[in-house]
């Protein structure tokens, strides 16, 4: 090849606009493109952008994170903490006695030297845009007794969720495992009490301290994390965190401007009534943080109450949120820009419980749930309900949505407030699985706030449900309801799905 052909075949010859075209096409293959890094300057530049973006971060790795990472930590924006706890048998993939209850001191211990290993190293990052830190804490022998559904993956864009899903589906209809309630890739029977116990484990619960005050001192001399902008706690980590710690990590991160928190609602009264107290005092120490966004969603199961009912304390099949946990959130958002909390509150007490004085200057979104958003519940409370929303809402000059909603199974309603573009009417839109009329005064109270904050009307869009429209969960209501807010994580959508899904012996979509 003579010299001249070469030159005008070479990669800088062609257009910029051909080149960014080729290197996205390599990066968006699937493959691993590290090698393609030592082609020239620009692919290294771009692939190294490409490849350190995203950082899953495991305990054998945390060691040499820093030295390995030194170079182009400006270009990590989110690492996702995946920690590994031992595995186990079926001697105890169901415990009984307290001797057996609570993770063990080794693990606790593992999850606290990977904390101070991986706060030391962020501490000595600078500041540069946005990093979100998700966390996430399973042992790997959990899919593997009575809970075959369970999957673990870092976050991805909701326009990944669908990839792996049919071979995620293919390999459960296969299970067959009688001794863990599973015959012919259907769950026959429920995990039993100790069973949901196990994967339910308070994270540092029973060690490695000795007390509350020891924790609270090792949390404190954790040094200052100001590179982390983002916390990410999904529901696929069924261990429970203790709200006091989340608040004692959250104090360490100074530039926090984004939570998404995902927990599991209790499975006893008792129990709950602690928690909601610890939920109380987390909420409240972030009312004066420099927070921006709060995603709350509680998950449940339907099913996992049935056998605790019959305990002692017993279990409510449907949890019904404390006033006092919904005010705490309530006073949490007076300057947020986006809040969404599910099924942890319930939007009744959020607005009931306001004060006159409070306002929302920043906040644009909001998303509620609400018991009240069923066919048998008091016509006349749902009433009160969103005229109280509407009071509310005069105080938010800059809100842009407000969605508040119920899912079920079997259920699912939403009560969307949206403000349109280019100064029209606002929309208020009434979709769910049964027929409801919007009476006067609920439609005048939000004219009102229509009329103050855009100087038009609305438009009143009502809308039942398809009739194919299946909602076996929460999940399902939250897709057919088609919310603009995000209430919860896309992965974490598809995976409350696919639980219920494969759980019934359904396999499709």
């Amino acid at each position: 090849m003579s010299l001249m052909t070469a030159d005008k075949t070479s990669w800088h010859c062609l257009p910029a606009e051909i080149r960014i075209l080729v290197l996205e096409a390599l990066l968006q293959d699937g493959c691993s493109v590290a090698a393609f890094a030592t082609v020239s300057r620009e692919w290294q530049t771009i692939i190294e952008r490409h490849n350190f973006a995203r950082i899953n971060l495991t305990l054998s790795r945390l060691a040499d994170f820093g030295s390995i990472i030194h170079r182009n930590r400006a270009l990590v924006r989110y690492i996702w903490l995946c920690l590994e706890l031992r595995e186990y048998d079926c001697t105890q993939c169901a415990p009984r006695g307290l001797e057996n209850l609570g993770i063990s001191n080794a693990d606790n211990t593992l999850i606290t030297t990977a904390f101070q290993d991986l706060f030391s190293t962020l501490s000595a990052w600078e500041p540069n845009g946005n990093l979100l830190l998700d966390i996430s804490i399973h042992s790997p022998s959990d899919s593997e007794h009575w809970f075959k559904y369970l999957t673990f993956g870092p976050d991805i864009p909701s326009d990944e969720c669908d990839r792996g899903l049919c071979a995620e589906q293919s390999m459960l209809v296969k299970l067959d495992d009688p001794q863990h309630g599973w015959i012919a890739g259907r769950r026959d029977s429920a995990p039993p009490n100790d069973g949901i116990h196990k994967v339910f484990d308070e994270i540092m619960g029973e060690g490695p301290f000795d007390d509350d005050e020891q924790e609270n001192q090792w949390w404190q001399q954790l040094p200052l994390v100001p590179v982390v902008t983002g916390v990410l706690l999904r529901q696929q980590t069924r261990r429970r965190w203790k709200p006091t710690a989340l608040a004692q990590m959250f104090a360490r991160l100074p530039r926090l401007r984004e939570i998404y928190y995902e927990p599991w609602r209790e499975w006893y009264k008792t129990q709950q009534r602690w928690t909601d107290q610890s939920f109380r005092s987390l909420f409240q120490s972030l009312a004066s943080s420099q927070l921006r966004r709060l995603v709350l969603f509680e998950n449940f199961n339907q099913q996992y109450p049935l056998g605790f009912m019959r305990s002692v304390s017993g279990c409510d099949p449907i949890r019904i949120p404390t006033s006092d946990v919904s005010r705490a959130v309530a006073k949490a958002s007076l300057e947020l820009e986006h809040v969404s909390a599910s099924f942890i509150v319930d939007a009744s007490d959020f607005f009931h419980t306001r004060e006159p004085s409070w306002k929302w200057p920043r906040l644009t979104s909001l998303a509620l749930t609400s018991r009240l958003l069923a066919p048998d519940e008091s016509p006349i409370e749902i009433d009160n309900m969103l005229r109280a929303a509407a009071a509310a809402a005069m105080k938010m000059p800059n809100l842009e949505t407000m969605e508040i909603w119920n899912g079920q199974e079997g259920l699912a309603m939403l009560f969307r407030y949206q403000v349109t573009g280019g100064g029209g009417p606002a929309m208020i839109t009434w979709r769910g699985t049964w027929e409801f009329a919007l009476r006067p005064p609920v439609v005048l109270a939000w004219e009102a706030v229509a009329l103050e904050h855009r100087g038009h009307g609305s438009v009143i869009v009502k809308e039942l449900l398809e009739v194919g429209a299946v909602v076996k969960s929460h999940g399902d209501a939250i897709h057919h309801l088609k919310l603009l807010n995000p209430v919860i994580r896309p992965i974490s959508l598809r995976q409350i799905r696919m639980e219920h899904r494969i759980c019934e012996g359904v396999h499709h979509w």
